[in-house]
């Protein structure tokens, strides 16, 4: 499964707001989404046709292509993708690096217009965080290299955590350092991508870009920075080729290759869970199958115990009675056979 490229939340936010112009509605929402992007969109009651969306990034590391803040090339990205529907504000609100202005009223009557410009500003993450890996695939795209760029290229994708491209005119290598907090994460994700590039292997595969795990760093980042290079869970280094950028297939491209930790660690999930499911299931059998033998074996204890106050109550019976029998038989006895006279003075005495 892959990850959309555009936030369901923001999207519905903004096609709400797009179709209720009309009603003067306050609106204050702020959420966080995956490798800790924060949004936040105001609306006034006073100008409730001017929507302000703000977007907080995680702080670039130093190794990463950045500028005042943003990735290298975000503010030309934003204008090329959204144009003059939009005002980016100088300076952004505070604890944000982005903040964009939309009046509803200037926009096109339009429905369809409307709604996919709207659908390509949820989608405002992939045009600001893919805009320097954008650079370097469209220079691909035209066998070239992106001037003024070093040999090696960091790009930030999660919270103080980069990975790396190797920009040449007829391919670019792109190699992600894997790294996990839990242990168990770290076990299946290390499983997950070996068994990932073992399925690019395969025929219906072979116009996907090659790909290839390694336990150690690559030789392509030879001369990276020793801490940026701390993996462990491997490293997964793709090839991309000209063939893969071209036309539609660059946004895409880009898309991926910048959410990939994150499609990795949701699999990663995933497969957590549905042991975790497995696991319970497994339990709740087996604790079934153990209520279902506890009546039996109360029936059973029960019955054992029924019968031996059953077999303790006859013996005591059989017991008290062989002793009065004996008692009576006794008497009887002697009586019967002591001589006339002495039974008789026995009889008498009693």
């Amino acid at each position: 499964m892959m990850l959309q490229s555009h936030s369901r939340f923001l999207l519905q936010t903004l096609l709400t707001r797009a179709q209720n112009l009309d009603k003067a509605v306050e609106l204050d929402y702020q959420w966080i989404e995956f490798d800790d992007v924060r949004y936040h969109v105001q609306v006034t009651m006073k100008n409730p046709s001017i929507l302000l969306l703000s977007v907080s990034l995680p702080n670039p590391p130093p190794e990463a292509m950045s500028f005042d803040g943003l990735p290298l090339g975000a503010i030309e990205a934003i204008k090329t993708a959204y144009g003059t529907g939009f005002q980016i504000l100088d300076p952004p609100r505070d604890g944000f690096s982005l903040t964009l202005k939309l009046n509803f009223s200037k926009l096109r009557p339009d429905e369809a217009y409307r709604n996919s410009l709207l659908t390509k500003l949820a989608s405002i993450r992939e045009v600001v965080m893919g805009a320097p890996l954008k650079i370097i695939l469209r220079h691909l795209a035209s066998r070239t290299v992106a001037p003024e760029l070093d040999r090696l290229v960091a790009i930030m994708h999660r919270p103080n955590e980069t990975f790396f491209l190797v920009p040449q005119a007829d391919k670019v290598t792109v190699a992600f350092p894997m790294r996990f907090k839990d242990s168990v994460d770290t076990i299946l994700a290390t499983s997950f991508l070996k068994q990932f590039v073992e399925a690019r292997r395969a025929a219906s595969l072979s116009s996907a870009p090659s790909c290839s795990w390694s336990p150690t760093a690559p030789q392509e980042l030879e001369g990276a920075p020793k801490e940026t290079l701390s993996a462990n869970a491997g490293f997964v280094t793709f090839v991309i080729m000209p063939r893969h950028v071209e036309g539609e297939k660059l946004d895409r491209t880009v898309w991926n290759l910048s959410t990939f930790h994150a499609y990795v660690s949701y699999h990663v999930k995933c497969s957590e869970g549905f042991m975790h499911t497995r696991m319970r299931r497994r339990v709740e059998s087996m604790i079934q199958a153990l209520d279902q033998a506890k009546p039996l074996e109360k029936t059973r204890s029960m019955n054992n115990k029924s019968f031996k106050r059953l077999v303790s109550f006859v013996t005591n019976v059989f017991r008290h009675s062989f002793t009065i029998l004996s008692f009576v038989s006794s008497k009887s006895l002697s009586f019967l056979f002591a001589p006339s006279s002495q039974g008789l003075n026995d009889v008498n005495s009693k």
